[in-house]
């Protein structure tokens, strides 16, 4: 990133690239973060998608249950992107789709043990490699200090 910078204020001294500076290393660290925990996702046989859908069941509490629809908005998913990730993990054994109680034109999905067992193994992978990553660079200190700064920005995004 510092040689793209250097680069640019050679041939456009009239920049200010303080701004890419900092989003070029956020891009960077998400790309090579996100590669790295999806190659712990693919251990437990299952994509970064995938995973995320379990994740959100997971998070969700007992009984780890979401209709498809709240699941598509968590994920900010289309519903044609939710049902191929849906026929995938229960194919899988890992989620079931039944008829809601309330509404039985309505769908619920639930984890099923082996999708709960899978999703608590995988979680804990993905964030072994995080805190490898992290604790390698930044002290615990200046990571809450980064994640500060990081909320800050994001929020001035959303």
């Amino acid at each position: 990133m510092d040689a793209i910078v250097d680069q640019w204020a050679q041939v456009r001294p009239d920049l200010d690239t303080g701004p890419m500076a900092v989003y070029g290393r956020i891009y960077r660290i998400a790309r090579t973060m996100g590669d790295a925990v999806e190659k712990e996702y693919a251990r437990f046989g299952v994509s970064r998608g995938e995973f995320d859908v379990l994740a959100t069941l997971r998070r969700s509490g007992e009984p780890y249950t979401l209709s498809p629809r709240e699941l598509s908005a968590t994920l900010m998913l289309t519903t044609g992107g939710m049902t191929g990730r849906l026929d995938r993990l229960e194919r899988a054994g890992l989620l079931t789709r039944n008829p809601c109680p309330d509404d039985r034109r309505a769908l619920r999905v639930t984890l099923t043990d082996r999708g709960l067992e899978l999703a608590d193994g995988a979680v804990t992978a993905g964030l072994g490699v995080q805190h490898q990553k992290l604790g390698s660079a930044l002290d615990t200190e200046e990571a809450e200090q980064l994640a500060t700064l990081l909320r800050k920005l994001l929020g001035a995004h959303e």
